[in-house]
């Protein structure tokens, strides 16, 4: 079987997060990158458990982005990536994203896409649901549990009140939940082997950005908690009514 899996950098949800050139570029002064953790704790990781069921299996990494996107891909290959593949592309719009990752994966001939559900910095859920169809793929979203029976995948993901169990046959692309697997930490065995497993980087296709970040704005500073007098009911319900606007 062979195994594609996308990653992203994120920023550390420890970061400060501020913004320049009039709001419209994140700053990245300072910031602590690491693997999207949907990419990281449970697309890579089980791939990687099903590369342990099947030693024949071989994962392959895919990202987009400049050359500061190879710490992030050494350390998924450190996880037990076999090869990487660094589409040299600004990754700022979701279709143009998928494109790149599409065609790296019709080229690749894959049997399994895995994607992380969203990334943690921009949580557009898109880009998995993009490349299936641009590949005309089976896709299904969120999964927290993942099986394969020979040529079919059982994927249980989330639905609105519950779970659902749905069976598809491969190849097909699959994005990632909490529950899909358990976190890993490199060992230094498979850091010492990542430093001489190559990461190829290869030029974007032509494709359109079809969407523009305007500007970024920072949620409003929390308000200071607001006592109310246990006796004092109807107060409570004018608040909640006029000023949170919750009934």
């Amino acid at each position: 079987m062979k195994i594609l899996v996308a990653v992203s950098k994120a920023p550390d949800t420890t970061s400060k997060v501020s913004f320049k050139d009039g709001d419209t570029k994140f700053n990245e002064d300072g910031v602590q990158w690491i693997i999207n953790p949907y990419d990281e704790w449970y697309s890579l990781v089980r791939a990687v458990e099903l590369k342990e069921a099947d030693p024949q299996t071989v994962i392959h990494l895919v990202t987009v982005g400049d050359a500061s996107n190879d710490a992030i891909l050494r350390k998924a290959l450190a996880l037990g990536g076999d090869e990487a593949i660094r589409i040299n592309a600004d990754a700022s719009d979701s279709y143009n994203t998928a494109a790149q990752i599409a065609e790296v994966a019709k080229q690749g001939n894959y049997d399994l896409i895995f994607t992380g559900k969203e990334t943690i910095d921009y949580n557009a859920m898109a880009v998995g649901s993009m490349i299936a169809g641009l590949l005309d793929l089976p896709y299904v979203s969120a999964v927290a549990k993942f099986d394969l029976q020979g040529n079919d995948a059982i994927a249980i993901h989330e639905i609105e009140g519950g779970e659902e169990t749905v069976q598809i046959t491969l190849p097909a692309v699959i994005s990632s939940t909490k529950g899909m697997a358990k976190q890993r930490i490199p060992n230094m065995r498979g850091i010492m082997a990542a430093r001489s497993k190559p990461i190829k980087v290869v030029e974007p296709i032509a494709s359109d950005n079809l969407t523009e970040i305007v500007q970024y704005e920072l949620p409003p500073a929390k308000e200071s908690v607001k006592l109310i007098d246990a006796n004092n009911v109807e107060e409570l319900v004018r608040i909640l009514h006029e000023d949170v606007k919750v009934i």
